[in-house]
């Protein structure tokens, strides 16, 4: 495995750098190389889990991409189990808000879906000192949202514990999650704006985004 490990990343990071000297290197470029040697790997969880945290020891952008992406790939081999693996990653290798939503939005999110039981964990995270762990609780849910999916936490309750969250991407993320949730339940979005028009500007303006223009007039003049 280890000969497969080093043989592959030498692979990849030539490929990356080729890439980077011909144009400019995009996610969609990089995740273009991830599905290419995705199907080189043995497909049993823990080797292809022990890769990607390998890659993100490493701590740069497009092996970062990589590895959330083959976690995503190997979603069809998740169990509950895999919730330790991926706070771990969460905790220890998230540091801004694009690895955050890339990995929420994707294989979290995921995960999130398949076990939906699991889902009470977030309110551990919007505590935590990592801003990108606070906004990583209502992010999660934004897939499971958006898929309709069983929600066994309500979300207007994540929103409640980071209302005043002192770092704003935290706002945003939150206000990203109702904003979600106003094109599934946007009734359900509106009382609660009309009841928290305290909130901070940014996480309100992000929630009414997609509500209709009238209601939007009606929410903005609470404010």
């Amino acid at each position: 495995m280890e000969l497969m490990f080093e043989t592959l990343l030498t692979a990849m990071k030539n490929e990356l750098s080729d890439l980077r000297f011909e144009k400019r290197l995009t996610t969609g470029e990089v995740r273009r190389v991830s599905a290419k040697y995705f199907r080189k790997l043995p497909k049993d969880k823990p080797s292809v889990f022990d890769f990607c945290q390998r890659l993100l020891e490493f701590r740069i952008w497009e092996l970062t991409i990589i590895a959330y992406d083959w976690a995503y790939r190997m979603r069809h081999y998740y169990d509950e189990t895999t919730f330790e693996v991926f706070e771990y990653w969460l905790k220890n290798y998230i540091s801004d808000w694009w690895d955050c939503d890339d990995f929420c939005t994707h294989a979290f999110g995921e995960l999130m879906i398949r076990f939906p039981q699991l889902m009470i964990r977030v309110f551990d995270w919007c505590d935590h000192k990592n801003f990108a762990v606070r906004r990583a609780a209502p992010v999660v849910l934004i897939l499971p949202i958006k898929k309709r999916a069983f929600l066994s936490v309500d979300p207007l309750a994540v929103a409640d514990h980071l209302k005043f969250d002192p770092h704003y991407l935290v706002l945003k993320g939150y206000g990203w999650m109702l904003k979600v949730l106003s094109q599934t339940d946007d009734m359900k979005v509106i009382a609660y704006l009309e009841q928290n028009s305290q909130m901070p500007r940014v996480a309100y303006r992000y929630a009414l985004e997609k509500l209709d223009p009238d209601v939007k007039k009606h929410l903005m003049k609470l404010i």
